[in-house]
């Protein structure tokens, strides 16, 4: 990605020098469950009761000295959220609304947000109530080297899918759907939560095709990038990494063939109105 000499957002919270009480306990069952349940922008207070932290020995978090990894990081994910702004603040404006940016809150190790205290194993998220984007940079090694997505556009692509979940919200998605939850078995909870992730996929592609056309981010390769970041987290290959066989029921971000397909909608169109996920039978 052409990213350096881009602009920096000023909706940056950097949080990764703060203590946060760690809480031990809760066993490689429930991290592997929050990897699974909650990458990728999903609530976390959707899966675990997040209002108060759950028992056990609570620590403080270290303060880690700054690095120049860590800073460099912090850069590129300043101008890719910039770019966001960009691009759907002049889409708002087309569809005679107003953007109002998110913030994005780096941290380290765990984090409170509104909707609760959250880990590093929870990956990036959006929270509704605060409007915010939480992400911890080491989710990017983990994206790389565990799930075999490296490339800048890879993470790109991870932070322009935190940032549709946030268009949602400002469209009305986010509460529409958190209605209809109410009313639904848990399978099809599940199956329209599958129908909000792959809109915010193709959301993030949405952002692809403006950023591109518009201001030329994109370099030979990075479209492959991320494609291969978003097949890398559908939840057919996740289920089989993990537990060695798939359950279609209990998905709730879809496979990695839908995750591809529909992020590559909006980066071909670059309309937002082709990525109507909830009124079409064809995911």
């Amino acid at each position: 990605m052409r990213w350096a000499g881009g602009r920096r957002s000023g909706n940056i919270e950097d949080r990764r020098g703060m203590g946060v009480p760690l809480v031990a306990g809760g066993g490689i069952g429930t991290v592997v469950l929050l990897v699974l349940a909650l990458f990728f922008g999903f609530d976390p207070g959707a899966i675990l009761n997040t209002e108060a932290p759950p028992t056990g020995s609570v620590t403080d978090a270290p303060r880690p000295s700054a690095s120049t990894s860590s800073d460099a990081q912090k850069d590129f994910v300043s101008v890719v959220l910039a770019d966001t702004e960009d691009t759907w603040t002049e889409l708002f404006r087309q569809m005679n609304r107003e953007y109002r940016a998110p913030k994005l809150v780096l941290f380290r190790s765990a984090v409170q947000s509104a909707c609760g205290m959250a880990g590093a194993a929870v990956g990036p998220f959006y929270c509704p109530p605060d409007h915010k984007i939480y992400l911890d940079l080491d989710f990017f090694r983990a994206l790389s080297e565990r799930f075999r997505a490296p490339g800048d556009f890879a993470q790109a692509y991870v932070i322009a899918h935190e940032v549709g979940h946030h268009v949602q919200a400002l469209l009305g998605v986010t509460d529409r759907v958190a209605a209809a939850r109410q009313r639904l078995s848990r399978a099809d909870g599940n199956a329209l939560s599958v129908r909000v992730e792959l809109q915010a996929d193709c959301f993030a592609g949405v952002w692809a095709h403006h950023a591109n056309a518009s201001r030329q981010l994109l370099e030979q390769g990075d479209i492959e990038e991320g494609l291969r970041a978003a097949a890398a987290i559908g939840d057919d290959r996740l289920q089989g990494q993990t537990q060695g066989r798939v359950a279609p029921e209990s998905f709730t971000h879809g496979t990695s063939e839908q995750r591809s397909r529909w992020f590559k909608r909006g980066l071909d169109t670059g309309e937002p109105r082709r990525c109507d996920t909830f009124n079409t039978s064809a995911l």
